[in-house]
Parts: C-alpha cells; sequence; structure tokens
C-alpha cells in the first residue's frame, strides 16, 4: 500500500521542525515572452468573444478582473512572506545555537524565498495583463484599494542570511511604495464636450504636455488624484505607457469639505518640480495658487494658451 509523504511525516517526531518546500529558481516559472503571448491571445480572443453582442458593454469590468486575479494571487504570496517572515523573527529571538534550530531558521528563510519568487512571478504577469488593459481600454489599471506595488525589479539572492533578509525584505517593501525620482504634481478635473473630437483633442493636449514635461525631467513620478475619470485617467494613461511612475493621493472622505485642500497639502509637501494644472475646480485653483506661493513652477493649461513647462526657478 503506498504511503505518501504526508503520511510518512505523519509517523515522526518533528518537534521543533518546520517541513518547507524548497525554494524556487527563474526556471521554475513561465517565461516573460510565454507569459505576453499566452495572455495576449487570451486578450484577444476575450474581446473577439464579447465584441458586437449584449455583453460588449460590461468587456471592461471582465478585462479589469482578469487582471486583478494576477494581483490578487500576488498579495496572498505577499501575506505568505510577511508570515514567513515573522516566524523567522520569532526563531531569531529564541536562538539557542542548537543544530535543530539552526535547520529550522534556514528552512523558515527558504519558505520566505520561495513565497517572494512566486510573488514577483505573479506582479510580472499582473504588469503584462496590465498594459493589455491599458492598450484596449486607453486606462491604466489600478486596484480597488491599496497600492499596486512591483518587487520586480528588487534584488533576491539563492543563499542569504535570515537577518539579512528580513532588512533586505523592508529595505524592498519600502522601496516598492517610495518610488525615487522627481515628483511633478497633475491636476485637472472632470470636463463635457461637445464632440468627440473636442475630447480627442483635449486628451491630445494632456499627453502633449507631459511629453514636454517629461523632455525636462526624465525621471519624474507622476503625482496625482488617481481620478478614474476626467484628467487623471488621462495622465495616468499616458504614464501607463511611458513606464513612468505614479504616485496617487485618493481624498479622505472623512475630513469633508477639506479632503481636496488637504491632499493639496500632502502632495505639495513633496516638493515638486512642476505642478502642471489643467481645468478644475476650486481645490485646483488653490493648489495653484499655492504651489505659486512655495515658488513652484506652475504648467498653466487652464486656459487656452497655457504656459509652456520651463525649467524650475531656484527656491
Amino acid at each position: 500500500m503506498y504511503d505518501s509523504f504526508a503520511s510518512q511525516l505523519a509517523d515522526l517526531d518533528l518537534t521543533g521542525f518546520t517541513i518547507a518546500p524548497a525554494p524556487f529558481d527563474a526556471t521554475d516559472f513561465p517565461s516573460e515572452d510565454a507569459t505576453a503571448q499566452t495572455l495576449g491571445a487570451v486578450w484577444s480572443d476575450l474581446f473577439a468573444l464579447f465584441a458586437d453582442t449584449a455583453l460588449e458593454a460590461d468587456s471592461e469590468d471582465i478585462a479589469w478582473g482578469l487582471v486583478n486575479l494576477f494581483h490578487r494571487a500576488a498579495s496572498r504570496k505577499s501575506a505568505q512572506l510577511d508570515r514567513a517572515s515573522d516566524e523567522i523573527r520569532v526563531l531569531l529571538a529564541s536562538a539557542d545555537g542548537s543544530e535543530i534550530h539552526s535547520s529550522n531558521l534556514e528552512e523558515q528563510t527558504a519558505r520566505a524565498q520561495a513565497a517572494e519568487a512566486s510573488m514577483q512571478a505573479f506582479e510580472q504577469m499582473r504588469e503584462i495583463a496590465a498594459s493589455l488593459y491599458r492598450d484596449e481600454t486607453g486606462s491604466s489599471w489600478k486596484p480597488v484599494s491599496g497600492s499596486r506595488a512591483s518587487h520586480a525589479k528588487s534584488l533576491t539572492s539563492a543563499v542569504i542570511d535570515a537577518r539579512d533578509f528580513l532588512r533586505a525584505r523592508a529595505e524592498r517593501r519600502q522601496a516598492a511604495h517610495m518610488p525615487e525620482g522627481t515628483p511633478v504634481i497633475f491636476t485637472g478635473g472632470r470636463s463635457r464636450f461637445e464632440t468627440t473630437e473636442d475630447a480627442k483633442a483635449y486628451a491630445s493636449n494632456i499627453w502633449a504636455t507631459l511629453d514636454k514635461v517629461r523632455a525636462n525631467v526624465p525621471d519624474l513620478v507622476l503625482v496625482h488624484g488617481g481620478d478614474s475619470k476626467g484628467a487623471d485617467r488621462l495622465a495616468a494613461s499616458w504614464a501607463e505607457r511611458h513606464e513612468v511612475q505614479q504616485l496617487t493621493f485618493s481624498l479622505d472622505r472623512r475630513l469633508g469639505a477639506r479632503a481636496g485642500f488637504k491632499r493639496n497639502e500632502q502632495m505639495l509637501s513633496l516638493n515638486p518640480r512642476y505642478v502642471v494644472a489643467f481645468p478644475g475646480n476650486g481645490v485646483t485653483e488653490r493648489l495653484v495658487i499655492d504651489a505659486k506661493k512655495q515658488r513652484i513652477t506652475v504648467v498653466d493649461r487652464r486656459g487656452p494658451v497655457g504656459v509652456k513647462p520651463v525649467h524650475a526657478q531656484a527656491r
């Protein structure tokens, strides 16, 4: 009679041991090219299936959900990584120098490394799917809540010390949520247009303006309010296409009428190189006024002519 490996382990005294899978390496995951080809084919077939049917209007929601599948998978692996990291901390705090303890620590470290490798693989799949979503809908994909952080550029090693792993883990987590570069604030509201041509001209104006700003600030990080409609959506789409990092400041609804002004303060506290302003409401106007008071260069596109982006004045 065949006994599974788990059953065999159940008959052993494994007190003090934690059984963990071996770490993965790059060959254990789908390649980036294979992932791109497969998801591209799925994406094409999906939208072809809905085209010219009663479900065509729902295709964008379905596409969003497809990207979200990979995002949720990456989040689950991130949670596993956090749990493994916590266990490593407990083991380090109770270190007794025994061989059993050392072996247990090594296994927990291997488990954490495996979870991290899987997390990065799912993040890569999410980013490929997000680029397909952007090309199909013209919008930047973002989760319902939380960040769309990527650890793909993080440095990993097959064999590292447990203390080094925890230190590197904290640094990678911070870096994933704190993009490096020069902040540039984008602000603008929602607008209505009489014709499709007017709407396209407005979008082209936003993208052309951001192109010019980026020519002056190659390492720009686009800071905006994260609105899923209007000017923010167009700016986010531009950033996605140009692989520009984004930092979004959502409104804190608990603050009521003060929420927009509080967000202005938070964004300006980043000491941005520029504020790019398109037509908006009173909160947008206040942001422009406060930016000028702080001697931050404003690229003003609220009127028909606007101001060309120039090098920031010394401040």
